[in-house]
Formats: C-alpha cells, structure tokens, sequence
C-alpha cells in the first residue's frame, strides 16, 4: 500500500474514486525548511506542505469527502 496524501479541491466532480491521476511537484523554502507541495495535474486540487518529497508522481484516488465549502481528495501514491 502506498502513502495516502490529502489534497483540497474547489469544485466538485473533477476526480472520482478510482481514477488515475498524475501530480506535479513544487517546493517551497519556509523558515521550517524545505516544503513540497503537490498539485493534481491538471490544476485540479492541491496538497498541504509535505516535508518529504514523494517517491511517485502518480496515484489512485481513494475517496472525495465534500466540506463545508470545499472537497477533500484522498490518493494513494504509487510506491512501484
């Protein structure tokens, strides 16, 4: 099983579980240090700050969560 990231999405419907996404990788220098953050390619949602950068730039989406006034997207990042 592959590490599960979180990922904020504005408008619904633009993943499903099940599908097959690819991200895209940036950094950011904070004064914790280096951050990676990573976008749903394509700028379909965007992941928190990420210490550590992933492995694999691709994954499966395993649940969309509706909140208040945003989607909560979980994927599973491929780790082969």
């Amino acid at each position: 099983m592959g590490q599960m990231v979180d990922f904020t999405m504005e408008r619904e419907g633009l993943v499903k579980p099940g599908d097959r996404i690819e991200l895209k990788e940036d950094r950011a220098s904070t004064m914790s240090g280096l951050m990676y953050y990573y976008t749903i390619k394509d700028a379909v949602a965007m992941s928190g700050n990420l210490r550590k950068p992933l492995v694999k730039l691709t994954g499966t989406v395993t649940q969309v969560v509706p909140e208040t006034s945003v989607y909560m997207v979980t994927v599973e990042i491929d780790d082969e």
